[in-house]
């Protein structure tokens, strides 16, 4: 792969760098703040094809690949962690497995309205008591005829609140243990289904997220995302690409705190000088810089990989352990450089700082990124 972005990578990066600057940053503290779904940028994003960026044109998306998609989510998240993580698990984690897994009915029936922004999707994988073991999951899926009966609850659903359509995970042969798991399309306004009270979450406020609850909810055999004991399969491939976007996030996180922290260090006066002339700053300033590039690099390589059709577990673990570690980092020197005004919620620094956290927890923590990419390795 190139290390240079194509002509319409370019074009891609340059009009959601605009759209993300002009649209989405003057609204970023105000989304912290009160929490708000933003439905007006979730709808502009649709406009511009932000909503299924590589999803083909003739199933509603953007035609693009996933490298533009990777482009994309990093200049939103330069501008709202929120705003890019809606836009990233819709993509990621209810486009993609329908996409690549989804019968031509599934397609044209909840494929078509998610791609093209006139639906939004989410993903429910994580139990209370199964997180990062995906093959310890107790939600229930019992075949009744034409349909599955299923009970269960589900945590942590991001864009849950304001899904159409959901990506749910079930057991349907509980002895077989994660070959017994099974994946289906949920649509949201399913009798049985209860959403929970929305999470107050340290950071991404803006991004809803929720519990669910099943209660003997009928899902048609039709909705089966794949063969009966697949699901395992199909949560893999998805949070291998998942990763992707998490690892963009993350670095348009760090890249907010190092512009942030450039900004203020050349302004801000002490003894007699700018911060910037300090050798103290300029280091942070460096690590900060060379940090984000390389885990820009991690990120485009396993998004090219993911493109090529190639096995990209490894990479994008990868990809989303350093960058995600890259952002936490970033934030906190940036926090540092800003003295006490990094700590006032005045200055965004302190918002960059509780966003970049989750990005080391969800689609994967930083220590199973580290068993992904270690068992690759030991492997062969």
């Amino acid at each position: 792969m190139s290390p240079e972005l194509t002509d319409e990578q370019r074009l891609m990066q340059e009009t959601v760098r605009a759209f993300a600057r002009n649209e989405v940053l003057p609204k970023a503290a105000e989304l912290d703040e009160t929490g708000r779904f933003p439905a007006e940028l979730v709808s502009q994003m649709a406009e511009l094809g932000l909503m299924g960026v590589a999803i083909p044109q003739e199933l509603g998306g953007a035609g693009m690949d996933h490298v533009c998609y990777a482009v994309a989510v990093e200049e939103v998240a330069r501008a709202c962690a929120s705003t890019a993580v809606i836009m990233s698990a819709h993509n990621s984690l209810a486009c993609d497995p329908i996409l690549h897994f989804g019968s031509e009915e599934q397609k044209h029936r909840y494929l078509v309205p998610l791609a093209s922004g006139k639906a939004l999707g989410c993903l429910a994988l994580t139990e209370p008591e199964a997180g990062s073991d995906a093959g310890a999951l107790t939600t229930t899926a019992v075949r009744d005829g034409d349909s599955y009966v299923v009970s269960g609850a589900k945590s942590f659903i991001t864009n849950g609140p304001e899904a159409d359509f959901c990506i749910l995970f079930a057991m349907t042969d509980r002895a077989q243990q994660h070959k017994g798991v099974t994946a289906f399309v949920l649509e949201m306004d399913a009798k049985g289904l209860t959403l929970g009270a929305l999470e107050r979450k340290l950071g991404i406020t803006a991004s809803p997220t929720s519990s669910l609850a099943l209660e003997e909810v009928r899902i048609p055999a039709a909705n089966r995302l794949g063969k009966e004991g697949e699901g395992f399969k199909v949560a893999m491939h998805t949070l291998d690409g998942g990763r992707i976007g998490i690892a963009a996030q993350a670095i348009g996180i760090a890249r907010a705190a190092l512009e942030e922290s450039i900004a203020y260090a050349k302004t801000r006066k002490a003894f007699g000088q700018a911060i910037a002339e300090f050798q103290a700053i300029q280091w942070m300033i460096a690590d900060m810089a060379t940090e984000i590039d390389a885990a820009r690099l991690l990120a485009w390589r396993a998004a090219w990989m993911k493109d090529q059709g190639q096995r990209h577990s490894k990479e994008s673990a990868m990809a989303k352990l350093f960058a995600s570690e890259t952002a936490m980092r970033s934030a906190v020197k940036a926090v540092q450089i800003h003295g006490g005004y990094g700590y006032i919620k005045d200055y965004p620094v302190e918002r960059h700082f509780r966003d970049a956290k989750i990005t080391e927890i969800y689609e994967g923590t930083s220590e199973i990124q580290r068993l992904v990419i270690a068992s690759a390795l030991l492997k062969g």
